[in-house]
């Protein structure tokens, strides 16, 4: 069993399958900007040890007094662990006046007096433009990968890579670890994703995983992909009520309890108050329920209920609201999971679908992440209802052009049916999966009671 020790965060340590092969060497990459030397910060900070202290080395990129300053603005740092257990050291002089052999001395030298449980080097690609030959830059690599085995340290290597030098430069050869941080420039925001591309000795998650920035290091949010398993679970032999009689008739007494629902209708169409009649439907079976919305805020929410004798503040109903813009997707649903199980809510209503499927350009991600959303509800047997937006008012002919519609249980299509002069709301149930369904079409008006059906 491979020793461990935490990157500063837990979802960062899932990625990783338990945090950072110990003493190992481990490459961090990433352009500027990406965040290497905040998780090196991260990572140090968290192990920090009196016994087997940190040893931060600078080579010659961000100068030595920068590097101090920005650590002392992040949340995590302690005063008390400067030259305690954490030592900071600036070889950019020795490295421009004595190249690597006066480096890897200087190296050997600090190891020997702090005998560091972990050791990082700041910027190491910097490192290479020192090497008169590429044997010489080989040699250094040996003598320096030598003296770390004699006194096993933790190394972490951080440098400016792109990604094509991972085949050429010889440090990756010899790196146990490999996490690669990676920038996209948007029209809008920049995104960050991290990837794991080695890791000796044990298993890790796959592909881009989002994180973000901040004083409180990085927040890393591992891609949200369910795999099929083997493992059971027990779905509750139960419906759901829609909060409408007539429509629970409709559906053969409700929805089935863990089951998703799309609700696809134009605008105005009467979405939001159908997915308010499906929250408050479950107060009588005291049912938390939890609404994620990106259009009302909760002032103009409370305004919408109030029209219609309901409230948040005597119900069993939290809020989540999030603003469209700049909405990150994997901030977003990490954020849900985490609200369903602080309020151990059993119905959602996810305000809209649209707004999500807006804020990501990658289709297949983006189905990739529902699936796994609902697939992890339905094993809590929480029912989840999500409002789609589409763009036909009259005769709607496609709901969606992502897999949302297959992927839900049950669908039910709002449109507005023109009859003679005047203009009608109907409702149609076009799916429920292993269930039958009354399929007509039923004409609704929305009153003060909120939606009732009607058989005209």
């Amino acid at each position: 069993m491979i020793e461990r020790i935490s990157t500063g965060n837990t979802r960062l340590d899932h990625v990783t399958g338990g945090g950072l092969p110990a003493n190992a060497i481990n490459i961090i990459m990433g352009l500027p900007g990406t965040g290497k030397t905040l998780l090196a910060q991260q990572c140090v900070f968290n192990n920090a040890d009196s016994k087997r202290p940190a040893l931060y080395l600078s080579t010659a990129s961000e100068p030595f007094e920068k590097i101090l300053r920005y650590v002392q603005s992040l949340s995590f740092f302690d005063a008390s662990l400067i030259g305690n257990g954490i030592h900071y050291e600036e070889l950019g002089t020795t490295l421009i006046q004595g190249g690597l052999p006066a480096m890897s001395g200087r190296i050997t030298e600090l190891i020997r007096e702090h005998r560091p449980g972990i050791l990082v080097i700041d910027s190491f690609k910097a490192l290479g433009s020192y090497a008169e030959t590429s044997t010489d830059f080989r040699n250094f690599l040996h003598d320096l990968a030598a003296s770390q085995s004699v006194f096993p340290v933790t190394s972490l290597w951080l440098g400016e890579y792109e990604h094509s030098e991972m085949a050429t430069a010889p440090e990756f050869a010899v790196s146990d670890t490999i996490i690669e941080l990676v920038g996209h420039r948007g029209y809008d925001h920049t995104s960050r994703t991290l990837q794991v591309h080695k890791l000796r000795g044990g298993d890790f998650l796959s592909g881009n995983h989002a994180y973000r920035l901040s004083h409180n290091g990085l927040d890393v949010y591992p891609r949200l992909a369910d795999v099929e398993t083997e493992v059971s679970y027990r779905r509750v032999q139960e419906r759901a009520s829609s909060g409408i009689d007539a429509l629970d008739a409709m559906l053969n007494e409700g929805y089935r309890v863990g089951s998703s629902t799309l609700m696809a209708g134009p605008t105005g169409i009467g979405k939001t108050l159908m997915g308010l009649h499906f929250l408050f439907g479950g107060i009588d079976r005291n049912e938390h329920g939890l609404m994620a919305t990106f259009q009302e805020d909760p002032t103009q929410l409370e305004q919408i209920l109030n029209g219609f004798g309901w409230s948040l503040d005597t119900a069993q109903i939290s809020l989540k609201y999030q603003i469209p813009v700049d909405l990150y997707l994997d901030k977003w649903v990490y954020e849900l999971l985490e609200e369903i199980d602080r309020t151990q809510a059993k119905r959602v209503f996810i305000d809209s679908l649209t707004d999500l499927e807006t804020s990501n350009s990658e289709p297949t991600r983006f189905n990739e992440f529902l699936y796994s959303l609902l697939h992890r509800c339905s094993r809590k047997n929480v029912s989840v209802m999500m409002s789609y937006e589409v763009r036909d008012l009259f005769g709607v002919t496609r709901l969606t052009d992502k897999a949302a519609s297959n992927i839900a249980d049950n669908v039910v299509l709002l449109q507005y049916t023109p009859v003679e002069s005047a203009m009608h709301r109907t409702l149609t149930v076009l799916k429920t999966r292993g269930s039958s369904h009354d399929p007509r079409i039923r004409p609704f008006e929305i009153t003060q009671n909120g939606i009732v059906l009607s058989d005209r």
